[in-house]
């Protein structure tokens, strides 16, 4: 059985999910997919359906009532991931901002020596496409302020790209994982980094969407500025087993 799957949360990616699955199933290594779909209104899951009868033994659908959160979508998948005994388990957008490609730079990074491989923006300059400048800055200094107030090196803190081996996830208790929106990554990458994991950061090329919406939204951003405040004060009275 291959050890590897790629877990991509999807609410109305009708235009992006068949070319993104069709990718990663092209790429010269064995990796399943599960899509975690929140009830799209746009028939997102009834694409992915159709296509599991051309990848019935690769492909997997699990579908939630109604959009619930990126960050309850990702525990969700990784719960269904390990207890499908994957050793390595990827997080991707459906909109092709991350390149597939890069899959297997992560996978590798894994192989030699990481227990988290994070997809980095910033790990070299910015590497970041069709964004506006706003947002740009925005999601940079968002990084910034997070290695300020937790005093860990990560450069690229937001990045929603990675590989996990089981056993972070395993040790991580996912079911104290509080954030659900963008800050999600966050607390995951702080949590891991706690726990004595080591996190290797892979640079990447982020470009923006060209099809379908951006789920972004400034309620996303709050969440993460006070909420980083918050997770760090709490560390002070949590006990982080090493793994």
């Amino acid at each position: 059985m291959p050890d590897s799957i790629v877990i991509i949360p999807t609410y109305n990616e009708k235009e992006n999910i068949e070319r993104m699955i069709r990718k990663v199933f092209s790429l010269p290594f064995n990796f399943h997919v599960l899509i975690i779909d929140d009830g799209s209104p746009d028939g997102t899951q009834i694409i992915v359906k159709n296509l599991q009868t051309t990848y019935p033994d690769t492909l997997f659908l699990e579908e939630r009532a109604g959009k619930q959160g990126l960050g309850t979508a990702y525990i969700h998948g990784f719960k269904w991931a390990i207890e499908h005994q994957y050793d390595y388990i990827f997080e991707m957008d459906a909109d092709f901002s991350h390149n597939p490609d890069d899959l297997i730079k992560l996978r590798t990074a894994c192989d030699e020596g990481a227990d988290v491989a994070v997809g980095s923006r910033y790990i070299k300059g910015v590497n970041v496409v069709n964004w506006p400048m706003s947002r740009v800055l925005m999601s940079y200094f968002a990084s910034v302020y997070v290695r300020f107030i937790t005093s860990v090196d990560i450069q690229d803190f937001t990045a929603g790209f990675m590989c996990y081996k089981r056993k972070v996830l395993e040790t991580v208790e996912l079911n104290k994982i509080k954030f659900v929106g963008y800050a999600f990554q966050i607390e995951m990458k702080y949590t891991a980094v706690k726990h004595g994991f080591k996190v290797a950061e892979v640079p990447i090329i982020f470009t923006d969407r060209t099809a379908g919406t951006s789920k972004m939204s400034k309620g996303i951003f709050k969440e993460a500025v006070l909420g980083v405040i918050r997770m760090r004060i709490n560390s002070f009275f949590r006990r982080y087993p090493e793994g």
